[in-house]
Formats: C-alpha cells, sequence, structure tokens
C-alpha cells in the first residue's frame, strides 16, 4: 500500500527518501499501548484511526494536533479545519502547543488582593519565599504585614 501510495506522487524521490530515513511502524498489543507510545513520542500529526476515537482522546496528552476517525486525515488541520501548518516537532508537544493568534498577543497579568485575602495568605507567601532563598520576597510580605 505504502509503495502504490508512493508511486502517485509527484515527489515520490522525496518523500521515499524521508520514510526510508525516518518513518517507522510500530506494531502495538492493544491501544493503551500505542496511547502510551503516542505521548512518549509526542508526534507533531497524530492520527486516531479508530471506530471510537473519542474513546482514548481523552488520553492523549502529547501531540500537536490530534486527527479523529477515518474522515478527518491530516490535510484536514492543514488546510481547512485549523490548527495550521505550524505545530510543534521533534517530539516538543511535550512543552509547546501549535501556533495561534495566542503567540502574537502580548498578555498582562493582573493581581489585586484585598486586606483580608493578603493576610490569610501571607504565612504561605513567606514560606515558599524563604524555600526559594528570596529573603527580600518574604520581607516585602512581612513588611507589609507589620504595617497593618
Amino acid at each position: 500500500a505504502l509503495d502504490r501510495q508512493l508511486d502517485q506522487l509527484q515527489r515520490r524521490e522525496i518523500a521515499a527518501a524521508s520514510i526510508r530515513d525516518f518513518g517507522l511502524i510500530m506494531q502495538v498489543p492493544d491501544l493503551a499501548t500505542a496511547v502510551h507510545l503516542a505521548n512518549r513520542i509526542a508526534p507533531e500529526h497524530l492520527e486516531l484511526m479508530t471506530d471510537r476515537p473519542m474513546d482514548i482522546v481523552g488520553d492523549i496528552r502529547n501531540a500537536g494536533a490530534v486527527f479523529l476517525g477515518a474522515y478527518t486525515p491530516e490535510p484536514v488541520g492543514d488546510y481547512i479545519a485549523g490548527p495550521n501548518h505550524v505545530l510543534p516537532t521533534a517530539g516538543t508537544a511535550k512543552f509547546s502547543s501549535a501556533l495561534s493568534v495566542d503567540n502574537f498577543v502580548k498578555k498582562t497579568s493582573l493581581i489585586r488582593y484585598s486586606k483580608a485575602a493578603f493576610e490569610r495568605e501571607a504565612g504561605d507567601i513567606i514560606r515558599l519565599a524563604e524555600i526559594e532563598g528570596l529573603d527580600a520576597h518574604a520581607n516585602a510580605v512581612k513588611v507589609r504585614l507589620t504595617a497593618s
């Protein structure tokens, strides 16, 4: 089947070299093993070609994009349904996501505590700062506690 597909491609030599150098077929005993391997490999594209892909998609933690079922091949995501062509490669889906509008939006966190909330959590903040060895952070809280 692979040879038949390759024979139909204009860029057959490029595709064949890619499969030869980087391709891999793994036969696993069950879906749990397949999910485990997918999460370890963290593929850029993952097609779940099962009758009930929704039964296992919740167990996928590391993939750039997941394509569900027989009628959702990878090009659906590249060209029409999203996400796009820019997905985390080489296992980086373990800690990164697909390029999105969020990558181009500057975000700023706004934090505001009431006096009661500050006093309630001050001890925990001081402990965490001291554990990290950040005495000035701890002191910034202690000074405000004393002043209140």
